[in-house]
């Protein structure tokens, strides 16, 4: 794995900021825009995720950023779900449903990916030179 120096040049984190930006764009979409509760929640949980990777990165301990990376995993899961309900009061069509899901789907697997890869590494942070 190549030497990550910011969180902005974790793939994981770039991916949540195109998901983020895309869930915003959805909810200012007429009907979406005027459930306030629901468009707060989905936003909330989607930025969730950008932050927790940005702040778990910058604790400079694996065993730190690992913990973060699991609540960003949980968050992405939570914008799914959110996405259930958004697509059942149809707020967004099926096809708007299907390309935001998959593009959490994919950044849930990239988390997993980079929990397994920092549990394993033997490498364990700045911190602990």
């Amino acid at each position: 794995m190549a030497t990550i120096h910011r969180f902005e040049d974790l793939e994981v984190w770039q991916r949540a900021r195109e998901i983020t930006k895309d869930i915003y764009g959805l909810c200012r979409e007429s009907a979406f825009s005027r459930d306030f509760g629901l468009k707060d929640q989905i936003c909330r949980s989607s930025e969730s995720v950008m932050s927790n990777l940005a702040e778990g990165f910058e604790r400079d301990g694996n065993r730190e950023f690992v913990n973060f990376l699991s609540i960003a995993k949980g968050s992405c899961g939570e914008v799914r779900s959110h996405l259930y309900v958004a697509l059942d009061q149809k707020y967004i069509t099926q096809n708007q449903f299907d390309l935001a899901y998959v593009k959490c789907e994919q950044n849930s697997r990239g988390l997993s990916g980079l929990i397994k890869y920092l549990n394993q590494s033997e490498i364990k942070g700045r911190k602990f030179r």
